[in-house]
């Protein structure tokens, strides 16, 4: 148990110290080795050896193909198109542009595959919109963050790609099982905007003519087929989860480029650079957590973990239920990817050892530590939304704070009825 908590303690120590991830996880390796005695009799060559083999992976290849696909659509004209759509669908209900705002959240988690992809493309659009419209900017802000929660659930998913991989559990059954959850989700939060809209005021506007609907929907069309193709290939075996990244990328240049033409190709090397420089960061961070993974195992601290596990209690619901609030404080401190990278080989043999079924404890998981991208005091979205609002810290966080009920009472939800997950993958794979 000391292996662990000084594997733990020491890692999560380097954070708070603002060492950068990759450097923390390395010096916590490389501290772990010298306390085991173990760096003079481990060959200095094997530790490059397993960096290496983090990265030299198959499905690692849709993590910057889905990075690339989600940077061309902000850059041109699909998140407006799928705002306006999502608008003449829901915008006339109760709570007009907080269900709009949701609804386009759940479309465009369906191409982008992270929660700060939907915030900074969709997040600015979305505040503009209901600032114009007369809402509240606390409510505006609020949902604008939680729905971009939904953003690493629905697939395609890059912490799940992640996720299968170190746990060599089927990505495309991983995309399938967040489905579920990222609808239910969804309505869990539109149905706190109606609750609201009895005591925030939300203009109402009249339901658009078919007409308008027709147009907006046909605009729109080649946008919503990018979710499309993305499950359906996957589904019908046309292609691999990898490889659906790389057809979703040609697909959104093509629509940027020759269709829509409303991406440069300055602006497509621009988005190249970044997603080049995102890329580059996070692989170096998944080959040190591959030696830090090795560590694990070579330590036998998932097992040890199992068993202390164990010893508190054997009933799986309150076992999920302790480990989801874990999860729930990581992820106030990391990212969901190097949360997923880090913990991921001290979990997974710990709940096969318990009977938990993989697949639903990777969305679990995923779900869980994206609630992190909202929350104090490293929480990426709360970032994000501070400079397009231009409010304080403080402020973004209390506006978030009524909308953590319905994103936690789903997450109970899944742990209590965990068919939710599984019943899809099962059906349809």
């Amino acid at each position: 148990m000391f292996d662990l908590i000084f594997f733990l303690g020491l890692l999560i120590l380097l954070f708070l110290m603002g060492v950068p991830v990759a450097a923390s996880i390395g010096l916590t390796c490389l501290a772990v080795l010298w306390m085991e005695n173990d760096l003079t009799s481990i060959p200095i060559t094997l530790l490059p050896l397993k960096m290496m083999h983090g990265v030299n992976n198959f499905p690692l290849l849709a993590v910057p193909f889905f990075i690339l696909a989600a940077n061309v659509m902000n850059k041109g004209s699909v998140t407006p198109r799928i705002f306006s759509f999502a608008n003449s669908l829901v915008g006339h209900l109760r709570g007009g542009l907080g269900h709009v705002n949701v609804l386009a959240s759940m479309i465009f988690a369906g191409m982008s595959g992270t929660a700060v992809a939907d915030a900074a493309g969709l997040g600015a659009l979305e505040i503009r919109a209901m600032r114009d419209q007369g809402y509240p900017l606390r409510y505006s802000t609020g949902i604008t963050g939680a729905s971009s929660v939904i953003g690493p659930i629905i697939p395609p998913s890059v912490a799940m790609v992640i996720y299968g991989w170190l746990s060599d559990v089927s990505v495309g059954g991983l995309f399938v099982g967040g489905l579920v959850p990222g609808v239910i989700l969804g309505l869990a939060l539109m149905a706190t905007t109606v609750i609201l809209s009895y005591r925030i005021p939300m203009p109402l506007k009249p339901r658009p003519p078919l007409r308008e609907v027709l147009t907006l929907t046909r605009k729109a069309s080649l946008s919503l087929l990018t979710p499309i193709i993305i499950v359906g290939g996957i589904w019908s075996g046309i292609f691999t989860p990898t490889e659906s990244g790389a057809v979703a990328s040609i697909y959104a240049i093509v629509l940027g480029l020759f269709i829509y033409r409303d991406v440069t190709w300055r602006d497509l090397l621009d988005v190249f650079r970044n997603t080049i420089e995102f890329t580059a960061i996070v692989l170096l961070i998944i080959s040190v957590a591959g030696l830090y993974g090795w560590l694990l195992v070579r330590l036998q601290i998932p097992m040890t973990l199992a068993e202390n596990i164990v010893q508190l209690t054997s009933n799986r619901t309150l076992l999920l239920i302790i480990l989801t609030f874990f999860f729930l404080i990581v992820g106030c401190f990391m990212s969901v990817i190097e949360s997923v990278l880090i913990f991921t080989p001290i979990m997974v043999p710990m709940i096969k050892l318990l009977g938990i079924d993989q697949l639903f404890f990777g969305v679990l998981m995923v779900i869980s530590l994206s609630v992190g991208v909202i929350t104090p005091p490293f929480g990426n979205v709360i970032y994000v939304l501070v400079g397009i609002t231009n409010q304080s810290f403080e402020e973004v966080v209390r506006a978030l704070v009524p909308f953590l009920l319905p994103i936690l009472a789903t997450i109970l939800l899944l742990i209590f009825f965990p068919q939710l997950v599984t019943f899809l993958p099962r059906w349809l794979m």
